[in-house]
């Protein structure tokens, strides 16, 4: 027997009736049940942001609407099938997202319907500052972090010329910190949505990290930039990332 609600079947339903298949998807992504989104609906999703006659902006919305849900296990999967998309999706709809400002207002959500919503809903609201910062880091770079070549023959930080890196490290400083801040302990995985999130922050986490330390290799192996290492130091972000390396160790 399914775990849907009754509400989420009829959603599903209405949808079908009236045509809607994007819709109807990403109902059935961001359903009641306390299980990450199924594979087979973000890979459908996914698949939909490659194919020309999709709207990115109907898809974005109707997500960004299920984020507004006052389920914390809707609003969850939502944020979850988002970073999906932006991570495993057509560039485009992170472009949309970042320029068109989308942000997901969820700084005060509360969901008091149960211990378990109250919990859960203090990592919604540090998820979301993840996905905000995730977004405007791309607005700032016109590049994701998490996709870019990494690596010392071809990583793109490893490159990049000192002008460049020293506004792209702060940006990637930025969004690291909002990830360490979702600053959840092996207990607290206590259900499928949590473990879902964790495993694409995790990732992200190795990607930015590895980023970062190219970025890093690159300035101090410059010699002739003495005075963009200089700011770097000043600004305490080497400092920083020492910190929080060893916090991850």
């Amino acid at each position: 027997m399914s775990g849907q609600s009754i509400l989420d079947r009829m959603t599903a339903a209405k949808h079908s009736l009236s045509g809607q298949g994007l819709a109807k998807v990403v109902c059935k992504a961001t359903t009641e049940e306390v299980m990450g989104p199924k594979k087979k609906h973000l890979d459908y999703l996914i698949q939909c942001t490659n194919e020309p006659n999709v709207s990115i902006p109907q898809l974005a919305d109707l997500l960004i609407e299920r984020t507004q849900h006052t389920n914390w296990t809707i609003v969850f999967k939502a944020l979850i099938t988002i970073q999906n998309l932006m991570n495993y999706g057509n560039e485009r709809f992170t472009q949309y997202l970042a320029s068109n400002n989308c942000t997901f207002n969820l700084s005060n959500f509360i969901d008091k319907a149960g211990v378990q919503g109250y919990d859960m809903s203090t990592y919604i609201r540090r998820y979301s500052k993840y996905l905000n910062e995730k977004a405007v880091s791309y607005r700032s770079m016109a590049f994701d972090f998490c996709k870019i070549r990494r690596g010392k023959d071809d990583g793109v930080l490893r490159k990049m010329n000192a002008e460049k890196l020293l506004k792209s490290l702060p940006c990637l400083q930025h969004q690291l910190d909002a990830l360490i801040e979702f600053d959840c302990t092996p207990n607290e995985l206590t259900n499928g949505v949590m473990n879902a999130c964790f495993l694409l922050l995790f990732k992200d986490l190795i990607r930015l990290f590895a980023c970062y330390n190219d970025g890093v290799i690159n300035l101090l192996g410059n010699g002739s930039e003495m005075s963009f290492k200089a700011v770097l130091f000043r600004s305490g972000y080497l400092k920083k990332l020492d910190i929080e390396l060893h916090k991850e160790s």
